[in-house]
């Protein structure tokens, strides 16, 4: 039995999906090998490997531009890889049209008939195939009841909601039995609060059958909240490979660090490192940090040390360790239902940004706005960044 992880992404809180066990070479389903993709003298996609495990939920995270898209659409066939290779269940990509790949994908405008009712469009697919009448009438009945959509059948697209469009979609997807499903932005279309609800009804449709998912997104919360390992992509490399608490907890650079959800970003200097600890001096901050683990590099290697904004607590009072602390003032407090947004002013001119929930607040007190303060966080809060 898995279990979820609670993952703050920019003051959210969000179940993360359960992280997908170690896989042996055998259930490996998509295999990406030295892959390129070039535009002219344009770099889309540089050198990329991946593998991903059967009936694995996976989600490609970037921002625009990164190539996850392109990524997504050399497996589909739709783009050509200028070199490397891609197989699926085994077989290789390359000189397959993208008509005969066991591919199917959902893009984000969901580009249904409007002429054709939710039945008619699900069954398209399947008409174009040669598919017998009666599988199609049964297939599409099965996909219909499998997104909760049967009463619907004989409605238009436009007679229905953007989160009703977007399960047709899928069950179009679904309905000719792909062994590898691609979804391209599926949640850009809906507005935040269908969105949200959205998002794990999706995932949970998906877990229904036997498909491999990959999904290229540039939400955060949707990447963790939905996918059980994902990718971080950056000018068309992949920066880090995991579940969303190992990318999140565990950053392996500063951008993983910055671009997954917000952090306090301390640059410094290893001047004592041991086994089971180091200091860094600062110059963004008056007393040391200590951080409980070590690191392998000389004294004086220059580090940025990551503190997630939970993990910050804010006091009138000055804290007793004698590391891990710095004074300021209170420069602007957002006010977010259960949790605060505070941000604090250091002598240096850096502002530290602490989330603290309203219970803490609660219970230890709120610091108003000007207020003079101190900002803390324990030894196992921070995080070596030595790229």
């Amino acid at each position: 039995m898995h279990s979820t992880t609670s993952i703050s992404v920019a003051g959210a809180t969000q179940m993360a999906r359960p992280a997908v066990a170690t896989k042996s070479k055998s259930d490996e389903f998509v295999r990406i090998e030295n892959v390129v993709k070039q535009f002219g003298d344009s770099t889309a996609v540089d050198n990329v490997n991946l593998s991903i495990a059967k009936n694995e939920l996976f989600a490609l995270l970037g921002s625009s531009g990164c190539g996850k898209s392109t990524l997504l659409r050399m497996l589909a066939g739709l783009e050509t890889v200028t070199s490397g290779r891609i197989f699926v269940d085994g077989e290789d990509l390359a000189a397959m049209p993208s008509y005969k790949r066991p591919v199917n994908m959902m893009f984000q405008s969901y580009a249904l008939f409007p002429h054709m009712s939710v039945e008619a469009n699900i069954a398209f697919g399947l008409k174009q195939e040669g598919t017998p009448k009666n599988e199609i009438k049964e297939r599409v009945a099965d996909a219909l009841n499998l997104v909760q959509m049967s009463k619907y059948a004989q409605r238009k697209p436009h007679q229905l909601s953007g989160g009703q469009q977007q399960r047709v979609a899928l069950a179009r997807s679904l309905v000719k039995r792909p062994k590898l499903l691609l979804l391209d932005e599926p949640m850009s279309a809906l507005d935040k609060k269908i969105r949200q609800k959205t998002q794990l009804e999706l995932v949970n449709i998906i877990e229904k059958v036997d498909v491999t998912c990959v999904m290229v997104t540039h939400d955060q919360e949707e990447a963790m909240t939905m996918a059980g390992r994902l990718a971080v992509m950056s000018e068309g490399r992949i920066v880090q490979i995991g579940s969303p608490s190992q990318v999140y907890e565990f950053p392996n650079s500063r951008f993983s660090a910055e671009f997954i959800g917000s952090t306090n970003l301390f640059e410094g200097r290893v001047v004592e490192d041991e086994p089971d600890h180091i200091f860094v001096e600062s110059d963004e901050l008056e007393a040391r940090m200590y951080v409980s683990h070590g690191v392998t590099g000389p004294l004086g290697m220059p580090v940025g040390i990551s503190v997630r904004p939970e993990r910050v607590k804010v006091s009138l009072e000055k804290p007793a360790a004698p590391h891990n602390w710095a004074r300021g003032v209170v420069s602007d407090v957002a006010y977010m239902g259960s949790y605060s947004l505070y941000h604090v002013r250091l002598p240096s001119g850096k502002t530290v940004v602490s989330n603290l929930s309203s219970s803490h607040l609660m219970s230890e007190g709120a610091p108003s706005y000007n207020d003079d303060v101190f900002v803390y966080w324990s030894p196992a809060s921070g995080v070596v960044l030595t790229q």
